[in-house]
């Protein structure tokens, strides 16, 4: 990935460089201040000031900018209105023609504007993180609050593109306009496109979406999946790692599919690992312990995994897939050798077969950029399909039969059917699978031989922006000695991946431990609810298993509609942040109403609260992990110990945790365990509260 800064200085309109932000002043003011702060302890407050006022300085120069070219697209689009009144008066259609693309002109015009302020507004956000990391202080907090919220606030003339609203409509109503009169004079054989949308109002639609963080559903589960970084869909083609030449089809079809296949393996048992339990002379709360054991072993699994996939991806699904196999055959055998410790052997195995991190990267590394969000999407789809029909194949395996020694009934057929499907997986991995041609240059050296790649004339079209401006020698040595330092940590290292859990850890910033914390609340939430749902339903309603598998597939199926609508309509209507806290007290209210406090616990309270609870925490996860991919570390993004492994070990920790939870709990009685199990829930949910109100003004 190019760095911002070189990005920035490619991507420049050659009559506008003076007006965007001097990030290279700045970045190095920032070291500056970062070594005077080392050697003799330069007054915090000061270096505050100072920097304070560099900022106002810069961001007035260019809304001072905005505002002036806004005024020009009004006066032009006013002065094309007059035009327009006289043209339409006659049935003179070439001028007609002529005045629409003069409209045109001033889209084009309006869409290099789009792209100066979105330029702008990703250069202060960075320039804030990198001044946070550097040199220790909670400076965006201060500046974002001061600044966002004051009446004369210029900041938000930069991210809430005050004005640019009413140049886009009156822009598009007067090209819609001319288009539906030009199409009444011209048959579709004169003019076939006439009656097609003009290209510049969609253009012009989707970057007013992406500077204003709208998102569509794909995004929305692109960051779900924590495979698709945020400044993704802002990167030019020569930045993504991943060509068409590595892409195969049915390679990825068949990681979708290891993911789809292991988190119906997860959930299968879920319905039934009480009765399990029973059958094997354990208490019914031990089914916390069964469900649980996988997550234990995910928890080492997803490390060697995530390194694994440093060399290959097709040795790990094969890994993968044979030991899960063995582990539900151990599952299924257990019954009629009568051992738990052969069943929670069979539940370890599965679980040391998690290849998630291996899913996650390939996409991330394989699949081009093109179609990564489509590719994300799959990943969180194949994942909700995987949990919904988990429970409920579980809930049609209601028979009962012997072959030869074997017992096949409720309790062993989640292992025998899981057993067959990763055989047959197992064979066409075998036969389809293609291994990519793996890339080991990414270094500096790579990544400057890419940045100095043109754009093609087609691209620059579809996009309606100018070709990047070349830089002149002094400039481009400067860029070129600097860019390895260009990075959110600003170090000559700082784009090495991190090594070791314990420099992962270092990493994390105060707002990136509160999502981690986020994350953890909300997985542990839903794993109690999930894991001990066969215990409780039939200790108070008396469900059946079929009961609790329809119950449990149902909620699952939730997961996709919820995020559709969250990700079409409502990330366009509140920012990221004020859905995360909106979604954590939702789940707060489902933990409360989850309480039994009377004599009496009815079907509809627990119906009720298991729905807030599970569709909060799925909105919650969606906007969650998009954060977290937006104030993570960029050496977060690559190698071993990513983003997406520590969001996978929060969230299977706190699976082991929650069943943990049922399982102790299970000793103080049945009657106590639903209150018991929901107190943990409650007080970290309180506490996730807390640190998400103290951090909130630096998720911006």
């Amino acid at each position: 990935m190019v760095n911002f800064g070189k990005r920035l200085m490619a991507e420049q309109v050659e009559e506008w460089k003076e007006y965007y932000i001097n990030y290279k002043l700045m970045k190095k003011k920032v070291k500056q201040y970062v070594q005077q702060n080392r050697t003799n302890g330069k007054d915090r407050q000061q270096v505050l000031k100072e920097f304070s006022r560099m900022l106002d300085d810069e961001i007035e120069k260019v809304v001072l900018f905005i505002l002036e070219q806004q005024g020009q697209l009004a006066s032009r689009i006013q002065e094309l209105e007059l035009q327009r009144a006289a043209v339409l008066e006659t049935s003179d259609i070439s001028q007609v023609s002529k005045l629409r693309e003069s409209y045109r002109e001033v889209g084009r015009d309006l869409l290099k504007l789009l792209r100066f302020v979105e330029m702008n507004a990703t250069g202060i956000r960075k320039i804030l993180k990198k001044f946070d990391k550097q040199f220790g202080y909670k400076f965006t907090d201060y500046y974002v609050s001061t600044r966002s919220n004051h009446p004369y606030s210029l900041l938000q003339q930069v991210f809430k593109q005050v004005g640019i609203g009413a140049v886009v409509g009156a822009l598009s109503r007067n090209l819609a306009f001319l288009q539906e009169h030009e199409g009444s004079y011209l048959s579709i054989y004169d003019h076939p496109t006439a009656i097609v949308k003009d290209p510049v109002i969609g253009q012009i639609n989707a970057s007013v979406n992406k500077l204003t963080h709208s998102t569509n559903f794909l995004e929305f589960l692109g960051h779900h999946a924590l495979i698709v970084p945020e400044d993704a869909n802002i990167q030019g083609p020569t930045e993504d790692h991943a060509g068409d030449e590595t892409y195969h089809f049915m390679s990825l079809l068949l990681n979708l599919a290891n993911t789809f296949l292991y988190m119906v393996n997860t959930y299968i048992i879920v319905p039934t690992a009480d009765d399990y339990s029973v059958s094997l002379g354990a208490a019914a709360t031990v089914c916390g312990v069964i469900i649980g054991s996988m997550a234990v072993a995910q928890v080492f699994s997803s490390v060697y995994f995530s390194a694994w996939s440093n060399k290959s991806y097709f040795r790990p699904l094969v890994f993968s897939s044979i030991v899960l196999f063995m582990g539900n055959l151990l599952y299924a055998l257990a019954y009629d050798l009568n051992s738990l410790t052969v069943l929670l052997l069979g539940r370890l195995l599965c679980g040391l077969g998690s290849a998630r991190a291996v899913n996650r990267r390939y996409i991330s590394d394989c699949v081009p950029l093109k179609i990564r969000l489509q590719a994300s999407a799959g990943f969180v789809s194949a994942s909700a399909l995987g949990m919904a029909c988990g429970p409920a194949l579980a809930g049609i395996l209601q028979v009962k039969f012997k072959i030869y020694s074997l017992t096949f009934n409720q309790n062993t057929l989640p292992g025998w059917i899981m057993a067959v499907s990763w055989l047959l997986y197992l064979i066409w991995l075998s036969i389809s699978f293609k291994e990519p041609a793996r890339d080991d240059t990414g270094d500096c050296d790579a990544s400057q031989n890419n940045s100095t790649s043109h754009h093609g004339d087609n691209s620059d079209m579809e996009n309606g922006l100018n070709q990047p401006l070349l830089l002149d020698t002094k400039e481009r040595d400067d860029e070129d000695i600097e860019e390895c330092d260009d990075s959110e940590e600003g170090s000559n290292d700082s784009r090495r991946p991190a090594n070791s859990i314990g420099e992962a850890y270092r990493l994390l910033t105060p707002s990136v431990k509160v999502q981690l914390l986020i994350y953890f609340m909300l997985k542990y939430a839903m794993e109690i609810l999930l894991s001990e749902s066969s215990v409780i339903t039939n200790y108070y309603f008396k469900w059946s298993t079929s009961t609790v598998s329809v119950f449990l597939a149902i909620l699952g199926l939730t997961v996709l509609p919820v995020n559709a609508i969250v990700g079409s309509y409502i990330t366009r209507l509140f920012e990221d942040r004020q859905i995360l806290l909106g979604s954590e007290i939702l789940v707060l209210i489902g933990i409360l109403l989850s309480f039994k406090v009377t004599s009496y616990y009815s079907v509809p309270q627990y119906i009720t609260s298991a729905l807030i609870t599970f569709v909060a925490a799925e909105v919650l996860e969606g906007v969650n992990l998009s954060l977290l991919s937006r104030v993570m570390s960029s050496r977060l993004a690559q190698g071993t110990f990513n983003g997406g492994l520590l969001s996978t070990e929060a969230g299977t920790l706190a699976r082991v945790v929650a069943d943990a939870t049922i399982t102790l709990a299970g000793y103080l009685g049945q009657n106590l365990l639903l209150n018991v199990t929901l107190l943990p829930s409650l007080f970290i949910c309180i506490a996730s509260l807390i640190a998400t109100v103290c951090t909130f003004n630096s998720l911006y």
